[in-house]
C-alpha cells in the first residue's frame, strides 16, 4: 500500500487509541515506571495494542518500533527497509497532570526520513497529517469520530519577534542557554509532539530540543513538519535522520521558514 492509502485506516486507529486514552483519563490512573524511570500507564498500553494490531494488518512484515514494546526489550537488532515508529501516548507526564497536550504518534520512516506522520491529540480532537508526496493538513475529529474542518497547512515566513516552542516538562539549562540567542522571542511552552505541529501550521517559528528524546517521540511530528515545508537538523547541522543506535535522538532544532538560518546548536 502507498503511504497515501495508509492514512485513512491509520487515522481510524489513532482515533480508537485516543478513545482508550480518554477512557483511562476518566478513571483512576495507575502509574508504573519503566527501567529509565519514565512513567507508563494502562492508557499507553491499550493505545499501543490498537495501533500495533492495525499495522500488522496494513503492513505485514514491516518492522514496527513502538515505545512500550521497546521498553520490554522489543528493539530490533537490524532494520532493512522502511519501518514504523509509534508512540501511543506522547506526553504521558502532561496526561498525568490532567493537561490536554498529549498525542498519539505514528510515523513511517524510509531511507532515514519520516515520509508519513500522523499526530492526534485526543483531548481536543486536533489531528495533523504529513505525507512527503502530498503535503500536510490538519483537521478536527468530531465526537463521533469523523474528520471535519480539514485544511492544508504550511509553515510561515519568519517574522520578528519569533515564536519559539519549548518543552513543558523537559526544560533544562542547555535549552535556556540556546533561547538566550533570541531574547525578544515569544516563548510558548507545549508538551508532546504538538511543538512540531505548531511550527508546521505557522503558529510558531522554531523548536529547539537540547535534551534526550527517542525516535518514536519525534518522527511523526517531524514528518508533519517536513511535509508542511519545514526543516530539522541535528547538532552537526545535518538533516535529522532515523535508525540511530538504540533509536536515541541527539539534540536538534526544527523550524518553519526554509529561508531562515537558526542559531547552531
Amino acid at each position: 500500500m502507498t503511504a497515501k492509502a495508509l492514512i485513512t485506516p491509520l487515522i481510524a486507529a489513532s482515533i480508537a487509541a485516543g478513545r482508550e486514552i480518554m477512557d483511562v483519563a476518566r478513571s483512576q490512573i495507575t502509574v508504573r515506571h519503566k527501567d529509565d524511570r519514565s512513567p507508563v500507564t494502562e492508557a499507553d498500553e491499550r493505545a499501543e495494542r490498537i495501533i500495533l494490531a492495525e499495522l500488522q494488518k496494513l503492513a505485514p512484515g514491516q518492522i514496527v518500533i513502538a515505545e512500550e514494546q521497546a521498553a520490554k526489550g522489543g528493539l530490533p537488532s537490524h532494520v532493512d527497509g522502511p519501518f514504523w515508529l509509534v508512540d501511543p501516548l506522547d506526553g504521558t507526564k502532561e496526561f498525568l497532570k490532567g493537561g490536554d497536550d498529549f498525542t498519539v504518534n505514528i510515523a513511517l520512516v524510509d531511507q532515514g526520513l519520516p515520509v508519513l506522520g500522523i499526530v492526534y491529540c485526543p483531548a481536543n480532537g486536533r489531528l495533523f497529517v504529513g505525507d512527503s508526496s502530498d503535503g500536510a493538513w490538519q483537521a478536527v475529529i468530531s465526537e463521533d469520530g469523523k474528520v471535519t474542518e480539514r485544511k492544508a497547512i504550511t509553515t510561515r515566513k519568519a517574522c520578528s519577534p519569533l515564536a519559539i516552542v519549548a518543552s513543558k516538562s523537559h526544560r533544562n539549562p542547555e535549552t535556556d542557554s540556546y533561547l538566550g540567542h533570541y531574547p525578544d522571542a515569544d516563548l510558548v511552552s507545549v508538551g508532546s509532539s504538538l511543538k512540531f505541529c505548531l511550527v508546521a501550521t505557522g503558529e510558531a517559528d522554531l523548536y529547539p530540543r537540547l535534551g534526550p528524546t527517542m525516535e518514536w517521540d519525534t518522527a511523526a511530528g517531524h514528518g508533519v513538519l517536513l511535509a508542511a515545508g519545514g526543516r530539522m537538523v541535528d547538532e552537526t547541522g545535518e538533516a535529522f535522520r532515523y535508525y540511530k543506535p538504540g533509536f536515541r535522538n541527539g539534540h536538534f532544532v526544527a523550524w518553519g521558514d526554509p529561508a531562515m538560518t537558526p542559531q547552531p546548536l
